[in-house]
């Protein structure tokens, strides 16, 4: 069904062999923000929530960063390594405390943001091997002494970078992401990601370092790929192989580009939930493909999301029910991949029996989870494998056009309305292979997506940025219908000589 927001603006209402070798992505992915509704000091009514929610959400007060308050210090939510003391468990949390915490990202219209998250390899320009962790480390001291970032450490190493709302981390594989600020227009994220590349490359470059710009690696194998010294990615690497055949690939080989975005209300939720999902197929290529057997307990295409039931409680059960990775005590991470949130939350894990979850631990575990979209306090559009930079500022103009202009969003859920669960899922399936090629209904996946790429650049110019611009890249792929990977593929085996290395030149930042 087509749902249609009437909601006020302060508050959230209830409403019932792999063939690609890197992305075939026309779009690209938004960065670690806690943006959430003002509470200090003001009294916020969600009436469609629990009355016990609705006080946990004024008891935890919030500020508009997303920061906690406790004892008069400021600490950060979801800190990397996690901070581990941000809330102090004065009582056992309830299922109606995690709903409010995710309705506590509702946010008037003035206040959406636009966040972007990419991430690229580091490479040795001379022979083209990965980084070892002690060179990405002096990376990191060189940009911070450089360009005044503050160093973030997990025991003696350091992991990432912190300067404002920016943060760099580090991915498993030593893969390099930028988490941007909550901007208002794509032009502030577009310099943001041209300034971070700028920053990267005067120490990079000093260094021998290169950077790609691209999905997947299609030159190391899994033996060839040092792990951070980050114990989430320790007990992460062991678990995987569990779960899935590709896990460790997703882990050290793949770079992905997302964009995070607000709501409004529960129902501007829903709907953006489901239009991210259902247009999910045209931002993915081979990333898509790695998540098909990485852990289906955690990743896919939520067909739950298009249940009228559906909402911020119904999200809250499906998180609880994903296998936990972690708790974070002491400065150690503590191995509780496979078990339960649910047992967590009655005291009963059984690496640290009688122990309660915080709210820091409920962020830690939402971000665990892998779905095409992702719900936080703001939703993160998940789909698109990294690329170049002209892609990487693409992606954000795909989503805003759509999901922050009214018109354009219920024209994407009418176009949408009536695709099954089953179409969905074989567009995910089938895209990463044929991309736009892909067969659906009486024609093929780009004859829809030149209808809402359309969509896209009238909601971008009706937002009157002058922003319709970032969507060339995309147009351009739709108009010729051959996807970067397609032509990727295309000089691999001709000019190439059926080589990988020349990729490196071709997408170097």
């Amino acid at each position: 069904m087509a749902l249609r927001s009437q909601v006020g603006p302060s508050h959230c209402i209830r409403s019932k062999n792999i063939k690609c070798m890197v992305d075939c992505s026309f779009v690209s992915n938004i960065g670690n923000r806690m943006d959430a509704s003002k509470m200090k000091g003001t009294r916020v009514s969600f009436p469609s929530l629990p009355l016990k929610a609705t006080r946990t959400m004024q008891r935890l007060h919030l500020d508009s960063s997303g920061v906690q308050y406790k004892r008069g210090h400021r600490v950060i939510v979801a800190a990397s390594p996690p901070t581990e003391d941000a809330v102090i468990a004065t009582e056992p949390l309830t299922k109606e405390d995690l709903v409010a915490y995710l309705a506590s990202g509702c946010k008037t219209k003035e206040k959406w943001r636009i966040g972007t998250e990419h991430e690229k390899f580091g490479f040795e320009l001379k022979t083209l091997r990965p980084m070892k962790y002690e060179q990405i480390a002096d990376l990191l001291n060189g940009i911070a002494e450089r360009f005044d970032w503050e160093k973030i450490l997990e025991g003696d190493n350091i992991i990432g970078l912190k300067q404002g709302k920016q943060s760099i981390s580090l991915e498993p594989g030593g893969q390099f992401e930028l988490s941007g600020a909550p901007l208002e227009t794509l032009h502030q994220t577009c310099a943001e990601v041209n300034s971070h590349l700028y920053q990267v490359k005067a120490v990079a470059e000093e260094m021998g370092i290169g950077f790609l710009g691209i999905g997947f690696q299609p030159k190391w194998g899994l033996k060839d790929i040092p792990i951070m010294p980050k114990g989430r990615y320790e007990i992460m690497k062991n678990y995987m192989p569990k779960v899935g055949s590709l896990g460790l690939d997703m882990m050290f080989r793949t770079c992905t580009v997302q964009v995070n975005l607000d709501f409004s209300s529960e129902v501007d939720m829903i709907r953006k939930f489901r239009a991210g999902l259902a247009l999910q197929p045209f931002p993915v290529c081979f990333t898509s493909q790695i998540w098909t057997d990485t852990d289906n307990n955690r990743a896919g295409m939520l067909p739950f999301v298009f249940d009228d039931s559906f909402g911020f409680e119904q999200y809250v059960d499906y998180a609880l029910d994903v296998p936990m990775y972690f708790v974070y005590r002491k400065k150690k991470y503590i191995d509780c991949s496979g078990l339960s949130f649910r047992d967590f939350m009655s005291g009963k894990l059984s690496p640290i029996p009688g122990e309660l979850p915080t709210l820091n631990d409920w962020e830690n575990h939402l971000t665990t989870i892998f779905p095409e979209v992702r719900l936080k306090r703001y939703l993160e559009m998940r789909g698109a494998d990294g690329g170049p930079w002209r892609r990487l500022c693409a992606l954000p103009a795909f989503w805003v056009g759509i999901l922050y202009d009214e018109v354009s969003l219920q024209n994407v859920l009418d176009i949408t309305a009536d695709w099954t669960q089953e179409e969905r899922q074989m567009l995910r399936n089938k895209v990463p292979k044929s991309g736009l090629k892909t067969p659906f209904r009486d024609g093929l996946l780009r004859h829809v997506a030149e209808e809402v790429v359309k969509l896209a650049k009238d909601g971008l110019e009706r937002r009157g940025f002058k922003e319709s611009g970032f969507l060339n890249e995309v147009a351009e792929v739709v108009r010729t219908g051959v996807t970067p990977a397609e032509r990727l593929l295309e000089m691999y085996h001709g000019k190439w000589g059926q080589s990988v290395d020349p990729v490196f030149e071709e997408l170097l930042y």
